[in-house]
Order: structure tokens, then C-alpha cells, then sequence
């Protein structure tokens, strides 16, 4: 069986901490400040909800960031290199397979999970929506600013998460137009429970935490398979697809590139 000890100090883009009722905090973070999205969180962050899932003395998770923002990308400079043919078949292969593995493996958690969004998510915002309870701050808000905006489809999960949670059409305007959904309309909207303080964002979730981990653990787990499954059946009949579609705008970027450059683009 796995246990704590087994995983908690074995990924470098999260701090884990389990209380006395099994509630475990994963504070993302890079080297210790806001979590920067690129190749490692993609790689680990997979990993790590997969231990999470299959350690049985979890009962709740609350997911968290560090500093005043929830997650970030380096100034778009990967999503702008993948939106121009710069990744290779073998690291879209990569990129696939840990983009499919990274929302399944958390959707596998068998315990509810809270989200506690510190501030913006202009990225992988499955990280904090795909949670059962969302809190976040005033001064939070979500955006798809990786894909669309940059050049790419919003092909690893964002295509099937945000049309759920707003509506088709208002889901479709969010991924095309880069909208940046506030806090006071992500709340109307139903996007998040709660809109708390910064200083009584974490002491609120474990709050919420504690009062579902005291249901029997049975409750607990079968609740929560009752909620994602609406979610993962989603989630399988069209994350594989979106991710192949993502890759290959990649691969009209390198055309498009190379037109630019004054360079004739391969042609069958």
C-alpha cells in the first residue's frame, strides 16, 4: 500500500503536509514561489496525483499555490515555442501522453478535493476547476492564456472543462477570445464556491476539509466517484482527440513560420 513517506518529498514542484484527519495540502510552487508551467510540473504533477490516489490514508485534498498567484507560464515563451513546430513527434508524444495521464490521474483521487486558488490561473486551470469545492481570492481569476490566444487548440481538457462549467457558448467565448473570467463572475457563474480573503483563503479550505473528512470513509470515496463520473466519461471520449488536434496546430505554426521566413513549408 502506498503511504506518505513514499511520495512526499519526491517531487520538486509541490510541498505535501497531511494534518491529524488525513486532510493533505499540495502547495504547487517552483523553487519555493509561484508555480512556472512547463515541461516538470506537466511531467510530475501527474505522478504526484497518482500517489495521491493510491494512498487510502488521504480523506481529503486541498490544492493550493504559493505567492500571490495560483499558476503561471514563463511569459508564454513555451506555449508560443509549441504554437510555432517547436516541439518533435517524440515530445508531443510525450507531451500526450503525460497531458491524458495529468487529468485522469487526478480525476482517479478518490477522496473529495478543494481547490484553494491564491490568485490568476492563466494556465492548466483543470488544476484548480476540476476540484469539487473552489475557493479563491478577490483578486483571482481564470484564463486560457496557453492555447487559443497563443496560436494552439485548446486540445488537454480545456475543450471539454470550460463548456461544462459555463454553458457551450459562453465556455467557447471563454477559450476563444483569452477571457480573463473575475472572481464576482466566476462565482455568478458557478465556477467557484467561494470568493475568500487572501489571509483566510488556506484557514477556510481546511475548514471545509475537516468538515468532510469527519463522513466515514466510505461516504467519502463513493461521493466522490459519484461526482467525477459525469467528468471522466467526458474527459475519455475527447482528451486524446484534443490533444492530437493541439499537436497538430503545432504543426501549422511551423508552416506558417517558415512562409514568414521566406521558406517553403514540406507539402506531400
Amino acid at each position: 500500500m502506498t503511504e506518505l513517506r513514499d511520495y512526499q518529498h519526491a517531487f520538486k514542484t509541490a510541498v505535501l503536509e497531511r494534518d491529524e484527519l488525513g486532510v493533505l495540502t499540495i502547495r504547487l510552487h517552483s523553487k519555493g514561489d509561484t508555480l512556472w508551467w512547463g515541461a516538470l510540473p506537466h511531467r510530475e504533477l501527474a505522478d504526484l496525483f497518482a500517489a495521491v490516489a493510491a494512498d487510502r490514508d488521504n480523506r481529503v485534498g486541498v490544492v493550493t499555490g504559493t505567492g500571490d498567484r495560483f499558476v503561471t507560464m514563463p511569459d508564454g515563451d513555451a506555449a508560443r515555442r509549441l504554437a510555432v513546430g517547436g516541439a518533435s513527434a517524440m515530445d508531443w508524444d510525450a507531451i500526450i501522453r503525460e497531458g491524458h495521464r495529468l487529468v485522469t490521474n487526478m480525476l482517479e483521487i478518490e477522496v473529495p478535493m478543494i481547490a484553494a486558488v491564491n490568485g490568476p490561473v492563466i494556465v492548466h486551470s483543470e488544476l484548480a476547476v476540476l476540484c469539487d469545492i473552489v475557493l479563491c481570492t478577490p483578486d483571482s481569476y481564470f484564463q486560457d492564456a496557453a492555447h487559443f490566444p497563443a496560436g494552439l487548440v485548446p486540445g488537454d481538457g480545456m475543450q471539454v472543462i470550460w463548456p461544462l462549467l459555463l454553458g457551450p457558448n459562453r465556455g467557447r467565448y471563454f477559450l476563444l477570445t483569452g477571457e480573463a473570467l473575475g472572481a464576482d463572475e466566476a462565482l455568478a457563474r458557478g465556477v467557484v464556491g467561494e470568493i475568500v480573503a487572501s489571509e483566510a483563503l488556506i484557514g477556510r479550505a481546511v475548514e471545509l476539509a475537516h468538515q468532510l473528512a469527519n463522513a466515514h470513509p466510505v461516504a467519502l470515496r463513493n461521493t466522490r466517484h459519484a461526482l467525477v463520473r459525469p467528468l471522466r466519461r467526458a474527459i475519455a471520449d475527447d482528451l486524446h482527440t484534443g490533444l492530437a488536434l493541439e499537436a497538430l496546430a503545432s504543426l501549422a505554426g511551423r508552416d506558417a513560420a517558415l512562409t514568414e521566413a521566406g521558406q517553403q513549408p514540406d507539402r506531400p
